[in-house]
């Protein structure tokens, strides 16, 4: 390469113009310098300003993160700005990644948070708030972000449980609907058109208005199908006394037996389609305005016909039917017209009722009666069986009648305990009743303390029998030793009399009540148990009974003819 000297000598340049050459280009190489000095002091704060700015931006980042664990680490001996740079760049951009990663959840959570809050609001201009951006990019913590995921969770267990809630009101209202025949489209449609619309893309509206609006429907329903539901079951229980009363056949009963089965339990809940429609009940009333109609031209017969079912509820308990609306009375009644039959027919259907209350407070002691008269019959057939002259003979069924006969002791030996119970429970009935206890028409316990009487009578006129005819053997003993005669076969000893058949058939045992007064047989026998209101009611006679003797020959048939004679009920 050719210095500049030796080009400039063969050139023939003076040195002054060299020595100017020299001076200019010293002065070029001095700007180049300068120009590159300029150049890298630019390119150094370039990059200071550079580092400077990204570890800014770092920092903001981290703090806005919450990374505040985050450090650099650098060598003492890796100083230059661009190993700065390398090592600030890499974290910068992770954090920038992060950051927006974050943003999108901040923005994802309050968009649905947004969305969800105006669902519950019922606000329509929601989508409004998600095209705008998250603005608060200051704090975009974790922490900060838990709380709004916190708050996302209330807002969708709040929007779950709305749901769940609008859901059960529909499912009432269209149950209710469909019990009462109304339109469930219309009903919901009043509320919102969102509740039946079967479009996906909108949601089910779960705002307070339409909560609101839900449970109005729904007590509205509640209340019409209450109403209905008493209308219809007065309507049913109409209908069931007029079936009972008109003995209506199955084949009327058919078309309303369903309801009528549904509604008459009171602790039924009607829950069936279609029961507590107007029609049904425009139906049930027509059929008993019909039932009322028929009824008011059949009333003469229905009345004669509860007044013979009166009768007899009142001859099974045998007490006597009120005479107010005897037969013959309520024909005459019915015929002048002075009284409505439908009032005579209630009066009548009072008196059943009244009858059956009766019926029920007699029962225990209608019960003792019927044993008591069970025992009599015993008693009569056991009186009858000991006449019998052939009981102890051979023939066919008599070990049959032996043990009848036994039975029949037992029974009959437990009378008086049973007239004694029974004459309690009457005197305890009529104490807590504070009127007598009639059985067809007359005091039950005059009957009962005239039959101890009889009874009493029975058994003492037994005794006497019992006593002569001791006295007529022992008489005939001594007559037959005097006389040294053999006892002749028609005679007999104590307690036996012939049977035809060549047996002694014992006189029949009874229980001995000896010095037993007439006294204790009344009523006042009982004055402990306070009776005040019968203190003025009739004794029984306590005349002395008159006994008189009998004959040796008359023994036998005045024995048999007094057992005949008292054969038979007690109350008959």
């Amino acid at each position: 390469m050719l210095k500049p000297m030796h080009i400039w000598t063969e050139i023939g340049e003076k040195e002054e113009d060299k020595d100017h050459m020299f001076q200019e280009l010293e002065m070029e190489c001095m700007r180049v310098y300068q120009r590159k000095v300029d150049e890298a002091s630019e390119q150094r704060a370039q990059l200071h300003r550079l580092l400077v700015a990204k570890e800014a931006e770092l920092a903001a980042l981290m703090a806005s993160l919450g990374e505040n664990s985050l450090q650099l680490k650098m060598e003492k001996k890796q100083v230059s700005l661009k190993e700065k740079l390398s090592s600030v760049t890499p974290l910068l951009e992770d954090l920038r990644v992060k950051k927006d990663e974050r943003i999108r959840q901040f923005s994802d959570i309050q968009s649905q948070i947004e969305k969800i809050s105006a669902e519950i609001t019922g606000r329509d201009r929601w989508l409004e708030t998600l095209t705008e951006p998250f603005k608060d990019e200051h704090d975009l913590s974790t922490r900060r972000l838990t709380d709004y995921q916190t708050q996302l969770r209330n807002l969708q267990k709040e929007k779950s449980d709305r749901l769940h809630k609008v859901l059960e009101y529909v499912n009432e209202v269209h149950s209710l609907c469909g019990l009462l025949g109304l339109d469930f489209m219309k009903m919901v449609d009043g509320v919102h058109p969102s509740l039946h619309e079967k479009d996906s893309g909108k949601s089910t509206n779960i705002s307070d208005s339409t909560l609101d609006g839900l449970a109005q429907a729904v007590l509205k329903l509640r209340t019409e199908k209450k109403i209905r539901v008493e209308k219809l079951r007065e309507t049913v229980e109409s209908l069931f006394k007029l079936w009972n009363l008109m003995d209506s056949p199955e084949e009327e009963r058919a078309p309303f037996i369903k309801v009528a089965d549904i509604l008459r339990p009171p602790e039924n809940d009607v829950t069936s389609s279609g029961i507590l429609t107007q029609e049904t009940i425009k139906q049930m009333e027509a059929e008993v305005d019909r039932l009322r109609n028929l009824k008011a031209s059949r009333m003469k017969e229905l009345v004669l016909k509860r007044r013979s079912e009166l009768e007899e509820i009142c001859r099974n308990t045998h007490i006597e039917p009120d005479m107010s609306t005897a037969p013959e009375k309520s024909i005459v009644l019915i015929h002048s017209g002075l009284l409505d039959p439908s009032e005579l027919l209630a009066k009548i259907e009072a008196q059943i009722v009244a009858a059956k209350e009766e019926s029920l407070s007699r029962k225990e002691i209608m019960d003792r009666v019927r044993k008591w008269l069970a025992a009599c019959q015993e008693e009569d057939w056991l009186e009858e069986y000991n006449l019998d002259q052939n009981k102890y003979s051979a023939g066919r069924g008599a070990h049959l009648n032996l043990k009848r006969a036994e039975k029949a002791r037992m029974i009959v030996n437990k009378i008086p305990d049973i007239i004694d119970n029974l004459v309690s429970k009457t005197f305890a009935w009529e104490e807590k009743r504070n009127m007598p206890f009639l059985y067809d028409g007359v005091r039950l316990v005059a009957v009962l303390e005239e039959y101890k009487l009889n009874r009493l009578q029975k058994e003492e006129e037994k005794r006497r029998y019992r006593d002569h005819k001791r006295l007529q053997n022992l008489l005939l003993r001594e007559k037959d030793l005097a006389y040294g005669s053999k006892p002749s076969p028609g005679r007999f000893t104590s307690g036996h009399h012939p049977n035809g058949n060549g047996f002694m058939t014992p006189i029949p045992r009874r229980v001995s009540v000896g010095g037993a007064t007439p006294e204790l047989l009344t009523p006042r026998s009982y004055s402990g148990r306070g009776n005040g209101y019968f203190k003025g009611t009739r004794r029984l006679s306590t005349t002395p009974l008159n006994f008189v003797s009998i004959s040796k020959e008359d023994s036998m048939s005045s024995f048999a003819s007094f057992n005949g004679s008292e054969r038979g009920s007690p109350l008959h």
